[in-house]
């Protein structure tokens, strides 16, 4: 073979390489994207079916709650449903911190609770509610509680003055009267404390509770007797559903979590909660059973009456804070009075008591004998002075 066909041979074997190469080339790019195209698909599928059972459990909570909300009325304790076919009756419970626990008592809540659910015999639904802390009541019912307190305080003061310008009391009697009063002024700033720092608290908007609820029911096809009146029926399923909902506290007793059955005032303020939640923190279920709305049309009492009754009330609490005023600043003028009155009557012997001291610390210049011969000529001027009566015993007969 001679140079020429070398060369040919070489360069379509060259060929046929890049050609295979580029075929290889080809098949793992188409590979690459089927394998990418197939991670897609599955991952839309996953995708898919999460939110599938995601929108399928918000579903059903949904449903779950509004037929729990779902009521006709109030009655009894219970809560009537379908046209008085289904009753409701709900348990509140109180929770129980279960992390502080040590490791055997959460060993006996756990058994506790599976006993509980052992015990079920009848479906239950579980409800849990979150709710702002309002503070206001608190508040307010602190502050009631603080002027009294204060009022007490402003007594004590005048009685504790009143007694000790009266000089009938002992030195030891004035003493407990005296601890009484720091007694009563330590109670009255600590509730001041006590107050301010609620209504400081009061400020957080993002004071939450949380509530607990067992819903109970019962259909009324599920009574043999259901073809009663429906007040009877009503009473039947009321002895029913209460035998139940005691059995389950008794049951949660077990693990430490105690129970109460609502009454139907409460059963309303739950259900103003859940469709009011926005409004029943500014206007809770109580001040709307108390605002007495039909009043504004029929029985609302006269804005002068209401303004007269306010002006009453203002004029009572500034004439209580002048009249203290003005008893505070005449004690403080009689125990003046009172002490220059003293003074007065005692002049005589404070004069004495004054020339005895200035004779006693010129002692060393004058010397201890003419030191007490004065004091003694002093006493006996002294005696002379009060008719024979020794400076004491008269200031003892002033007192």
């Amino acid at each position: 073979m001679n140079d020429n066909q070398v060369i040919s041979l070489l360069t379509f074997t060259l060929i046929g390489m890049v050609v295979i190469l580029s075929i290889l080339v080809c098949v793992y790019i188409w590979l690459k994207i089927k394998t990418k195209r197939d991670e897609q698909v599955a991952k839309g599928i996953i995708k898919s079916n999460k939110k599938q059972q995601v929108e399928e459990k918000k579903e059903y909570n949904k449903q779950s709650i509004f037929k729990f909300m779902e009521f006709d009325s109030i009655r009894d304790n219970m809560i009537v449903q379908k046209d008085g076919k289904r009753f409701l009756m709900v348990i509140e419970c109180q929770g129980i911190n279960f992390d502080l626990m040590s490791g055997l008592e959460k060993n006996s809540v756990e058994q506790g609770f599976l006993q509980f659910l052992n015990t079920l015999r009848n479906p239950i639904q579980i409800y849990v509610q979150t709710r702002t802390v309002n503070l206001a009541g608190s508040i307010n019912s602190y502050k009631d509680r603080v002027n009294n307190i204060a009022k007490q305080y402003r007594d004590k003061q005048i009685e504790y003055r009143n007694k000790v310008n009266s000089g009938k009391y002992t030195q030891e009697q004035l003493n407990r009267e005296k601890y009484e009063l720091t007694r009563q002024k330590n109670l009255y700033e600590y509730s001041v404390d006590i107050v301010n720092n609620t209504e400081r608290l009061s400020l957080n908007k993002n004071i939450l509770s949380k509530h607990y609820y067992i819903i109970v029911p019962q259909y009324v096809e599920d009574n043999p007797d259901a073809h009663y009146a429906k007040d009877e029926i009503a009473n039947i399923t009321f002895a029913d559903l209460y035998t139940k909902a005691q059995t389950i506290i008794n049951s949660l007793g077990v693990c430490g979590v105690t129970g109460k059955i609502l009454d139907t005032v409460e059963l309303s303020e739950l259900l103003y909660v859940a469709y009011n939640r926005d409004e029943s923190e500014m206007f809770n279920l109580r001040k709307a059973l108390n605002a007495g709305f039909e009043d504004i049309y029929t029985t609302a009492p006269d804005v002068y009456e209401k303004r007269i009754k306010e002006l009453d009330k203002k004029i009572t609490e500034k004439a209580r804070v002048k009249a203290n005023k003005i008893a505070y600043e005449a004690i403080e003028e009689t125990e003046k009075q009172r002490i220059a009155k003293q003074k007065e009557n005692e002049l005589d012997f404070l004069i004495n008591q004054m020339v005895k001291a200035m004779i006693k610390e010129n002692e060393k210049s004058l010397g201890k004998e003419v030191t007490d011969k004065a004091i003694e000529l002093v006493d006996e001027e002294s005696n002379k002075q009060n008719g024979g009566e020794k400076d004491e015993e008269k200031q003892k007969k002033t007192k």
